[in-house]
């Protein structure tokens, strides 16, 4: 069995990390900056990055090559250096897992190419297989648990990073960005992802959502997975509020305690892997596992609760009821 799906077997709820972006800024990372060059360049601030998020009481931690794949390196002339710069990641965070004196994830994060699909693009499915497969093999060779495939939009690029994981024979376990009115940029609902990974040659050991609008938004689209009645591990990694800009710098506005309030949320309503996403730094990971650990199971939350205690919801429907993003009203011309 597979390192997640034991610690899966073993507990009622996982924590997963928070940001990478987000404290890497904070260690001096340039904007438009490569984090992936970091992974060489360096190795101790990537090691400080993964030993926060297990200090602060994660299970499971990704590794910093969301944009470690030939097209997105491609923008930096770094191409080439795919399997070196994913394999040099995984290396290091398993040495940050092992030395943490239990068990920790290593998950190989592999994030979109930011090419569309044919026919609205020019990205092949047989062209993304390879590009992923690539990535995935330097993860797999530095040591990395599962293949964790994030903040996908188009199910066919969720498909393809899956069947490179099943190449390279890695688990894997995926998220959908939920950011268009309860859609994928897409149009992906969370009733169509959870249709669609069951009907998956391998379907994931967990499957979910990440990063999106806030804590609130992606909460709904959680109640969206379970309502349709999967029994397949959910995942939530949700942002830590809305990004603010002050003082020249982006800052998202979720304290410690609204993400411990997510948490609980999240897990009451039968989420197995819990993490956050942008803005949520080592601080909001130990009051997310302080209140996991500390307060009572209760009754599944419902969509007033969530908006009472996280915020209201960026839009009215989240697209399950067939509604998509409200129509602006057109203004005439004084």
């Amino acid at each position: 069995m597979d390192a997640l799906s034991k610690l899966l077997s073993t507990r009622d709820w996982l924590l997963a990390d928070g940001a990478t972006g987000t404290n890497l800024f904070n260690m001096g990372l340039s904007s438009g900056e490569p984090p992936e060059f970091w992974n060489t360049d360096q190795p101790q601030n990537i090691r400080k990055l993964y030993k926060a998020a297990v200090d602060a009481g994660s299970d499971i931690f990704l590794t910093n090559t969301f944009g470690g794949n030939a097209a997105r390196l491609k923008l930096h002339q770094a191409q080439g250096r795919v399997h070196e710069l994913n394999k040099v990641a995984a290396e290091l965070g398993r040495e940050i897992a092992d030395a943490s004196g239990r068990v920790v994830v290593v998950a190989g994060s592999v994030g979109p190419t930011g090419e569309i699909f044919q026919p609205m693009g020019t990205m092949t499915h047989a062209l993304a297989v390879e590009i992923f497969t690539e990535q995935m093999e330097g993860l797999k060779a530095g040591g990395a648990d599962v293949a964790w495939i994030e903040t996908m939009s188009a199910f066919e690029e969720y498909a393809a990073a899956a069947e490179a994981a099943q190449a390279v024979g890695l688990p894997w376990a995926g998220t959908m960005s939920f950011d268009t009115a309860g859609r994928t940029m897409m149009g992906i609902t969370s009733a169509d992802l959870a249709k669609k990974v069951e009907g998956m040659a391998v379907p994931p050991l967990a499957f979910g959502a990440n990063c999106g609008v806030g804590a609130s938004d992606l909460m709904r689209t959680v109640l969206g997975f379970a309502a349709t009645g999967t029994t397949r591990p959910l995942i939530a990694k949700g942002n830590a509020g809305i990004p603010k800009y002050h003082e020249g710098h982006i800052h998202y506005d979720g304290t410690p305690e609204l993400m411990g309030e997510y948490a609980v949320l999240a897990r009451d309503a039968g989420v197995k892997i819990i993490g956050g996403c942008c803005g949520t730094m080592p601080e909001h990971l130990a009051a997310m596992r302080h209140a996991l650990e500390t307060r009572p199971r209760g009754p599944a939350p419902t969509a007033e609760d969530i908006q009472a205690k996280l915020g209201a919801f960026s839009s009215a429907s989240d697209g399950t009821d067939g509604n998509g993003p409200e129509k602006r009203e057109r203004r005439r011309r004084g």
